[in-house]
């Protein structure tokens, strides 16, 4: 029997109302040790009661309101009491220290969620989605995070896992009829079966590339001449006033960072040091430190002054960018003229003053990432680099399999390819995954969760 656990399931700080929550086969019964309750009252699942929290000497500290959960419909599958008290960190912290001398143990981080997905409420991707939900920065994410809670992950796999299943059912029905001389399959049957399921294997790791930039969001470098409006660009994306902007040039002598939702995705915008050949020693360093963001960005925008033709430095600029990698090339001052779009017609003309063509530029910088595509419409675009790794694990094992029916290989060594890619989709459900790895996955959860 597992032991019943306790923590606080609010954030730490002091609010209007903070949640202890009880978990287990003694919630229950550790609820009526540590609080005090009116005589008619019951226990009814579903529902709120109200009661008083004592300290050891029996005198009342706050007024709590106590909701309980009966096993299984709850949301660890065993029973569940919330005790919802004041927001005082005295408070709560008492009411965790009267429930441990009650008989509870502290929970471990993830430990709610642990035994949610141990009593099957949840499958390990539904799991991770949670914390990911907790952790969300922006609506979007929120919002994919709630729709992976929901099974969209689980029901991209589940169709793989079902074809796969039937597959190797058919090639071990062979294997049985092979002293019958009665052939179950060939290799033209067993390719139609295996293709559908490796081609799904092999779009679902693909779509990590988009997955991974609406969970982890990017890094965006705005660099350029001096006076070219990076800052003032850097505001208008930001839309605030944050970096400093002046007709001086070489005004920005370090990087100013903030980081702003663009479609959804968390994007840390680093405004730098005006790009020149300069003798001044802050300057050079600031210099210095525009090309160390330029390498350590996952996007640069380069910034040129659409009002005139650009030059040498302009040039040795973007050179330099897309030797680097992804880049975009932003024309700025377009309310001043397009010039420069003859020599740059690549580049995407705005206004950092009017905010002409901001709305097009914050379209296209995720875009140059990672274009969402099929992925964002499918809502079953994977967002874990654990997955990810999985499903491409799966995939080669399948093409292995491919590989082996083309050549003839006994079905015997065929289904040992086929059980490889079928124990990775496992581990993605959890069906087959390792007490370590689940450790370390709900390892990364807060407290309470």
């Amino acid at each position: 029997m597992l032991d019943s656990i306790v923590a606080i399931s609010t954030p730490p700080g002091r609010g209007g109302l903070g949640i202890v929550r009880l978990s287990g086969p003694e919630a229950r019964a550790i609820a009526e040790r540590i609080l005090r309750f009116p005589a008619d009252a019951a226990w009814r699942p579903w529902s709120a009661r109200l009661g008083e929290l004592p300290d050891r000497a029996g005198h009342p500290i706050d007024q709590v309101v106590v909701t309980f959960f009966e096993s299984p419909r709850s949301y660890t599958g065993e029973d569940v009491v919330e005790i919802s008290c004041h927001g005082s960190p005295v408070v709560l912290r008492h009411a965790v220290e009267r429930a441990v001398e009650a008989g509870a143990r502290l929970a471990e981080p993830g430990e709610f969620t642990l035994r949610a997905f141990l009593s099957g409420r949840l499958d390990l991707p539904r799991a991770e989605a949670v914390r990911d939900l907790i952790e969300a920065t922006t609506l979007y994410q929120a919002r994919v995070a709630a729709q992976q809670a929901g099974g969209s992950v689980s029901r991209r796999i589940a169709p793989l896992k079902e074809q796969l299943l039937e597959l190797i059912a058919l090639l071990e029905a062979g294997i049985d009829f092979a002293e019958d001389d009665v052939s179950v399959a060939d290799a033209a049957e067993i390719l139609r079966r295996l293709d559908p399921v490796l081609d799904a294997a092999r779009a679902l790791a693909a779509s990590y590339q988009y997955g991974a930039l609406v969970h982890s969001g990017l890094t965006l470098a705005i660099v350029g001449r001096p006076n070219v409006g990076k800052s003032s660009l850097f505001n208008a994306l930001l839309e605030q006033d944050r970096a400093i902007v002046t007709d001086i040039p070489g005004a920005t002598r370090d990087l100013v960072s903030e980081t702003v939702s663009i479609g959804g995705i968390p994007v840390k915008l680093c405004d730098t040091a005006g790009i020149r050949e300069t003798a001044e020693l802050v300057e050079s360093l600031g210099v210095e430190r525009s090309f160390q963001a330029m390498a350590d960005a996952d996007l640069t925008l380069v910034v040129i002054d659409l009002s005139e033709v650009p030059g040498d430095q302009d040039h040795a600029l973007i050179a330099r960018a897309q030797a680097q990698g992804r880049w975009l090339l932003v024309g700025n001052k377009s309310d001043l003229g397009n010039a420069g779009l003859e020599a740059c017609p690549s580049a995407i003309p705005v206004s950092a003053l009017t905010r002409d063509g901001i709305p097009r530029l914050r379209e296209a910088i995720p875009e140059a990432v990672a274009p969402r595509g099929a992925f964002e419409r499918e809502t079953g675009f994977i967002t874990s680099l654990r997955h990810e790794r999985l499903l491409r694990e799966s995939a080669a094992c399948l093409e292995k399999a491919r590989g082996a029916v083309e050549a003839g290989i006994p079905h015997e060594m065929l289904l040992l390819d086929l059980y490889s890619a079928l124990e990775a989709i496992g581990a993605i459900t959890g069906a087959t995954t390792a007490d370590d790895i689940l450790n370390r996955i709900f390892s990364t959860f807060c407290i309470g969760k």
